[in-house]
């Protein structure tokens, strides 16, 4: 696999939109709404969040029909295209999905508590845990949707092997992602990380690292604009995507399917028994999407169920 020095790869091999990239990419954090309006949307800004609609919040079986609404936060790429990709099948069931975008990992989950969400779908079960450690919320996972290959990409080297000793390595400073990240590394070769610390290792916990490499730990929407400025950087698959690099062709190293980092909807345990839960999870859930996901990123996202 390699990559050229930051080379701009054809998204249409995948089949992709740019929704969010470096440039005119909105601050972390800031959401952009997805109406049922023709043509129509407006910002909504996680510290103050829109008023949900009391159809999208009776957190009842009886809401499922016609006119019930479904509000899901959801990352832009692969979360919200997918979404997107049933939205038409379930209006035509009666319920109308709005959809969310957020471009960071954290206000998913408090616009989930503060109720203006029913439901998000950007995140995966340890990296819940570890927020629901720190900040619990009664957030509880559900049906598993995809998962998204984490990946090392170097815009200097064409090959794993090629890494010099004392490279500089970014990687995700949120400890799901991070700990994520070092069991890559270590399946490829470049270092060991005690047992003990399980998926939430830190570089604390690495037990040999043969090519004294030295990590710089960065909030994961910014690590594809670290490429220029280190040797290697492991980035989530949505944000290599929105950044053009190409998980199969790119990577240096790449998860495989074997990974427990399947993406997820999750939501308050009385919506997880909502009717309109349990329509977007059969519909998101089936050979359609199942086909939508392997044609559009041709193993960049596969599917979880």
């Amino acid at each position: 696999m390699t990559i050229a020095p930051l080379r701009s790869l054809p998204l249409s091999a995948l089949t992709l939109t740019l929704l969010l990239a470096g440039c005119s990419a909105p601050e972390s954090g800031q959401t952009t709404q997805s109406t049922t309006q023709a043509g129509s949307t407006e910002s909504a800004s996680p510290a103050t969040p829109t008023e949900p609609d009391a159809a999208a919040t009776s957190g009842t079986a009886s809401a499922s029909g016609a006119n019930a609404v479904l509000r899901v936060g959801a990352s832009p790429v692969p979360h919200a295209e997918i979404l997107e990709f049933v939205k038409p099948q379930l209006a035509e069931e009666g319920l109308d999905l709005q959809i969310v975008e957020f471009t960071d990992y954290v206000q998913p989950n408090v616009a989930l508590d503060e109720g203006s969400l029913d439901l998000n779908y950007f995140q995966h079960q340890p990296y819940l845990d570890e927020f629901q450690a720190d900040r619990p919320l009664g957030i509880v996972g559900g049906a598993k949707i995809h998962l998204e290959p984490l990946g090392l990409y170097s815009s200097r080297y064409n090959d794993l092997s090629a890494l010099p000793d004392g490279a500089t390595l970014a990687i995700s400073s949120d400890p799901s992602n991070s700990g994520r990240a070092l069991k890559l590394l270590e399946r490829g070769g470049l270092l060991t990380v005690d047992p003990a610390a399980g998926i939430s290792g830190t570089v604390l916990d690495i037990t040999e690292n043969p090519k004294n490499i030295e990590f710089r730990e960065l909030d994961p929407a910014q690590l594809p604009r670290t490429l220029p400025d280190v040797d290697a950087a492991v980035i989530n698959t949505n944000y290599a995507l929105e950044a053009d690099l190409n998980p199969l062709e790119d990577s240096l190293l790449l998860e495989d399917a074997e990974s427990p980092y399947a993406n997820l909807l999750a939501g308050k345990p009385e919506m997880l028994n909502d009717a309109r839960y349990t329509q977007l999870v059969e519909a998101l859930q089936s050979d359609e999407v199942r086909q939508f996901i392997l044609d559009k990123y041709q193993g960049a996202v596969v599917p979880a169920f």
